[in-house]
């Protein structure tokens, strides 16, 4: 892997994130155009296309050999080891109701694993800023997980996939989990339940087969952060999946958080 490819992403990342999160933060609570994009009641708003479009064409001007998977583009270039994913409104959702819990993430994938993250919160002008082997920065301080005594009584960030909707199995570790913790936290922009996590402002995150442009920039945040992420079955998670089922949180609390999925999903 070029490490002087890493560099140039990563500056790239930082500067055109935050162009797009400016053009969020200019056109929140003054909406003019929102759609319908599916029969589950995901939207995109025009904000969705004008941030994308900022990113994607900086990125085709640096990297014209790289890959781009953008959230309402789709695939973009040839096949190359460096992908780049792009969610340029996650939490569309709530941008679309005037509720200001919504970022901006961009990932850069090596060979199908993440290698840096870049999420930016436009209305806090907070930056997260992740690379492989180097840890995770909010607005260029460390972060770290972290480990709470007062776990499984914890803050747990639950993370779920459009399609899963009710599905029964997800309903019930749900509700099971939510009864055993402080508080099962959903906020619809799972880029920044990660960067919570990563933060210490979350104990963990249970992820029900939530792929998409959103995920892997999370991931690394994590991991790069001192935090494990496996999936149910307790192996380390590497690599993409379409159908990821992930627990992440302090490695202190993996057997606890683990143990409690499991036991939400035997129950009868």
């Amino acid at each position: 892997m070029d490490q002087q490819v890493l560099q140039t992403a990563k500056e790239l990342s930082v500067r055109i994130i935050r162009q797009a999160g400016q053009i969020a933060k200019d056109k929140f609570d003054d909406i003019a155009d929102v759609q319908i994009k599916d029969e589950f009641g995901d939207v995109v708003t025009e904000v969705d296309h004008l941030a994308e479009g900022v990113i994607i064409a900086e990125i085709q001007d640096v990297f014209p050999e790289h890959q781009i998977h953008s959230e309402e583009a789709g695939v973009i270039g040839a096949d190359s080891d460096w992908l780049w994913l792009i969610d340029p409104l996650d939490g569309t959702n709530n941008f679309a109701i005037g509720l200001p819990v919504f970022s901006v993430s961009i990932t850069l994938m090596y060979q199908q694993e993440p290698v840096l993250g870049v999420v930016y919160e436009p209305l806090t002008d907070r930056m997260f800023v992740s690379m492989k082997g180097e840890g995770t920065y909010c607005n260029d301080k460390p972060v770290h997980v972290k480990s709470s005594p007062h776990f499984p009584r914890g803050n747990i960030g639950w993370i779920q996939g459009h399609k899963v909707q009710n599905d029964p199995r997800a309903v019930q570790l749900r509700q099971f989990m939510d009864i055993r913790c402080k508080r099962m936290m959903r906020l619809w922009a799972p880029t920044l339940q990660w960067c919570m996590l990563a933060k210490g402002d979350l104990d963990g995150i249970v992820l029900y087969n939530s792929e998409g442009d959103d995920l892997y920039s999370g991931i690394l945040m994590v991991k790069e952060a001192g935090g494990v992420v496996v999936d149910f079955d307790g192996n380390p998670f590497n690599g993409m999946s379409t159908e990821p089922y992930i627990i992440a949180c302090h490695p202190d609390h993996l057997h606890q958080l683990l143990q409690l999925v499991r036991e939400g999903l035997s129950l009868r």
